[in-house]
């Protein structure tokens, strides 16, 4: 089995991006929805998978299906070999130190959940203050919330300006000595604001307060060094970039790690279990109770092998092209508002068009192929922010060429013609 195909290794060898030829790696994209061609653009949400992560997971599932750490046959050491094999990858492709800061979670979530419980309550008091800025997903707001009702935490909240970026000089002032804990995305998932992190995260060092970076919306676009970020922890998940389901990363470092009790009890994560005390496994095993989702971390190594195999230069130029024209060709239909104008962006185009909700244009554009999503975006203080119930967002892979936002172009102005 070839963990990365031809097609992707042929572009990378030659230096250049040609998007037809990628699009042959998946084969979702070559059907059609309601008699049209599908235009997926709801990439953020999560993308499409490779038929080489397909494989990875049969192959699992057909040849090595076993559980792990637990087996001496030879099953259960190849499916070990396997999972392990795949958080080298991750780790490598973050840049981490060693692979023992590199914890299997289910998701994002579950990462950014894992932090507040373990480092939040042990380290968190009354009065102490997290910060968190105005353009988070649910899921870097509301498990802080949970950690300040637990132990009388405060939560502190960086605006944002018109165009969808932080204001940091706000962000400056809320520092004090009472902070404790930074927390922010990286790249919105409801604007696509690509946020000065490096520098923030620097700003909190400071005051020796520990950063965590919600990455979701920033692996899929960006080349992420957790090491030249200076981040203490920094959590994904494996479905938005071209991997599974259900499985996700959580890095930290491993002096915090070693530092914070486990998030759940269970198999594996011990050493040594009596009835008057349990023994703990070693990082980073001490955070990942019970059996995982063992497909599901080899099929994210199989989606790192296929991204590595890019020329990430060319990537970049061509979602940059593709935001850039779908900006300029949306700005132009009348009715049609931006939200989130940040100077850099990535993969990301929210808007709204005057006097329809996000849902109808949803459901007109799906009747045209165009898979988009409308709604809130799990970022309800965002909406608030701009005066909208919801929007629509169309957001890009590498495999979106600019005939498909000629689509969703076409698509909008029949919104506009049903409507009047």
């Amino acid at each position: 089995m070839k963990a990365v195909s031809h097609l992707a290794e042929s572009r990378a060898q030659s230096g250049g991006f040609d998007v037809m030829r990628l699009r042959e790696d998946f084969p979702i994209l070559k059907q059609k929805v309601h008699g049209k061609p599908l235009v997926y653009l709801d990439n953020g949400a999560t993308s499409q998978k490779p038929q080489s992560v397909i494989d990875a997971l049969n192959h699992y599932y057909t040849a090595e299906n076993s559980n792990i750490h637990r087996g001496v046959h030879h099953l259960s050491e190849r499916a070990t070999a396997a999972y392990e094999a795949a958080r080298e990858k991750i780790r490598r492709y973050i840049n981490a130190r060693s692979d023992r800061e590199i914890i299997y979670v289910r998701g994002t979530t579950e990462g950014i959940n894992l932090v507040t419980q373990s480092y939040g309550r042990s380290f968190l008091k009354s009065g102490d203050e997290i910060i968190v800025s105005a353009m988070e997903h649910h899921s870097n707001i509301v498990p802080w919330q949970i950690l300040c009702e637990q132990v009388g935490a405060k939560l502190r909240v960086i605006p944002i300006n018109h165009d969808g970026e932080i204001v940091m000089e706000e962000y400056h002032r809320l520092l004090t000595d009472r902070t404790k804990f930074v927390s922010m995305t990286h790249v919105s998932n409801a604007l696509g604001t690509i946020v000065p992190v490096k520098e923030m995260v620097a700003s909190a060092h400071a005051l020796g307060v520990p950063v965590l970076l919600d990455g979701a919306q920033a692996v899929p676009h960006l080349r992420v060094d957790v090491q030249d970020l200076d981040c203490d922890f920094y959590a994904f998940s494996g479905h938005k970039m071209f991997g599974p389901t259900g499985v996700g990363v959580l890095y930290g470092r491993a002096e915090l790690l070693e530092k914070m009790p486990p998030y759940q009890g269970g198999g594996d994560m011990i050493s040594l279990v009596t009835f008057e005390k349990t023994h703990y496994n070693v990082l980073p095993y001490k955070f990942e109770a019970g059996t995982p989702h063992i497909a599901g971390g080899i099929g994210l190594g199989a989606a790192i092998d296929y991204l590595l195999a890019l020329d990430w230069n060319a990537l970049a130029a061509h979602e940059h092209r593709l935001l850039s024209y779908a900006t300029d060709l949306l700005t132009d239909i009348d009715g049609v508002r931006i939200i989130g104008t940040a100077k850099e962006k990535a993969g990301v185009l929210s808007f709204v068009l005057d006097h329809v909700h996000a849902h109808d244009v949803g459901t007109i554009l799906d009747q045209e192929g165009v898979a988009v999503r409308a709604g809130h975006h799990c970022a309800m203080p965002v909406m608030q922010r701009f005066g909208v119930p919801a929007t629509t967002r169309a957001s890009f892979a590498f495999y979106n060429t600019t005939e498909e936002i000629d689509v969703l172009a076409q698509a909008i102005h029949r919104v506009r013609k049903v409507f009047g």
